[in-house]
């Protein structure tokens, strides 16, 4: 019996059951809805919305993500090679690359 309960198809099909059994209950206990203005606006701590964006597109991230995955990826090699004219010919490059992408 141990083995047929802890086997992935029924124990999913059981974790499904136990999620459709606490949506119910959380249902029931949400009440009845009723659609009003308070509910369609924007929160935001209680302040209003900002009228415009703040950071335009996705450019600025993307940026930082490529300076930090850069920089792992550079200690990574650097961490797992011996210190040689190489090593040293490679962090100098990392660093170029790193200042580049600071100063846009």
């Amino acid at each position: 019996m141990r083995d047929v309960l802890f086997s992935p198809p029924i124990t999913f099909v059981i974790y499904v059951l136990f999620a459709l059994v606490l949506y119910g209950f959380g249902r029931i206990l949400a009440g009845p809805a009723s659609a009003s203005p308070m509910k369609s606006s924007t929160y935001a701590s209680g302040e209003a919305p900002p009228k415009k964006i703040a950071v335009p597109g996705y450019r600025p991230f993307f940026v930082m993500a490529l300076f930090f995955a850069i920089l792992h990826l550079g200690v990574l090699v650097l961490g797992t090679g011996q210190f040689s004219l190489m090593t040293g010919a490679y962090l100098g490059g990392l660093f170029i690359v790193l200042i580049v992408l600071i100063l846009g």
